[in-house]
């Protein structure tokens, strides 16, 4: 729990997300005063944020699959994983456009959800009006089951295996 994953932003967020009738559940350990904000805010939203302090990967890989959305409004991410599994497991990722984030997730523009590419959402600024108004898009767009569906079996139909990435760069040895 950090600053540089953006956690700040979601804290800042966090009223607009459960007028909207969302829920937050997280889970990690990190920036003392971070930890005590999310504390803070589940006891005072019961029902409706739940947090676990500290680290248990398969409950992590659970968490995600359960969840509808993920939030991985990072600062910098060179490649990030937590997208990759959310992909995977249907549950959208609302990133920042940022290193790895931007690489993997397909903003759910009107221009990306009428091609069948949108896999998330994705906003630029690391400010908590950027996270809130992609949460907003992501509400929006829940609301109409048809197309959140569409955008979760988009996103685990993406193959962000080594396969392509390999198959490239072998033709980009043999080239030069």
């Amino acid at each position: 729990l950090t600053s540089q994953k953006g956690l700040d932003l979601v804290l800042a967020t966090l009223p607009g997300l459960l007028r909207r009738g969302g829920q937050l559940a997280l889970q990690g350990s990190g920036d003392p005063l971070l930890e005590a904000a999310f504390v803070a805010a589940a006891k005072a939203h019961p029902g409706a944020v739940g947090v676990r302090i500290g680290y248990d990967e398969a409950f992590a890989h659970r968490l995600i699959a359960g969840a509808d959305a993920i939030l991985v409004p990072s600062r910098f991410e060179p490649c990030g994983l937590t997208q990759l599994y959310g992909l995977r497991y249907a549950t959208v990722p609302i990133v920042r456009r940022v290193g790895g984030l931007a690489d993997t997730v397909v903003d759910a523009t009107n221009d990306s959800l009428r091609a069948d590419s949108a896999t998330g959402f994705v906003f630029d600024a690391a400010t908590p009006t950027a996270l809130d108004a992609a949460l907003q898009r992501a509400f929006d767009i829940y609301a109409q089951p048809d197309r959140w569906q569409k955008l979760m079996l988009r996103g685990m139909a993406q193959d962000n295996s080594w396969d392509g990435a390999a198959t490239r760069y072998m033709a980009l040895y043999r080239a030069l």
